[in-house]
């Protein structure tokens, strides 16, 4: 499912193709998510139908992103601090603005440094746990 405006899912995959035959074979589908108000099972039935949408949410796994760290907070995060390590002085042209970037990601991944959340696997689940279908 990949969100539209309005914030209602279509009933087709990131690549086009309806969801029955991308997901056919899967035994579980891992959704990693955000926590706005379309991820969860009552839009699933909206769009869906109930039935169908009870069908694949038996195999669907959630994982939710901590409320107040979304994927949006989390490339702002990166890119701030690429601007203040990498960017932060004049570029002559493109390709050394290409060569510095790809220089500071390297050490940056080298160094395996990411954010480090607070909220666990363990929190979303007792949270999230009246979402879940068994």
């Amino acid at each position: 499912m990949q969100p539209v405006r309005g914030g209602r899912a279509k009933r087709r995959s990131a690549d086009g193709r309806d969801h029955k035959q991308v997901y056919v074979t899967a035994q579980r589908i891992h959704l990693v998510m955000d926590n706005l108000n379309t991820h969860f099972r009552k839009c699933f039935e909206e769009v869906l139908g109930a039935k169908e949408a009870k069908a694949l949410l038996r195999r669907v796994v959630f994982h939710y992103t901590p409320k107040h760290a979304s994927w949006l907070n989390m490339a702002e995060i990166e890119i701030g601090i690429l601007d203040r390590q990498c960017l932060d002085r004049r570029l002559p042209d493109r390709v050394t603005l290409t060569a510095e970037v790809n220089a500071w990601q390297l050490r940056r991944n080298m160094e395996q440094r990411g954010i480090e959340w607070t909220f666990t696997r363990q929190d979303a689940d007792t949270k999230m746990a009246r979402h879940y279908v068994l």
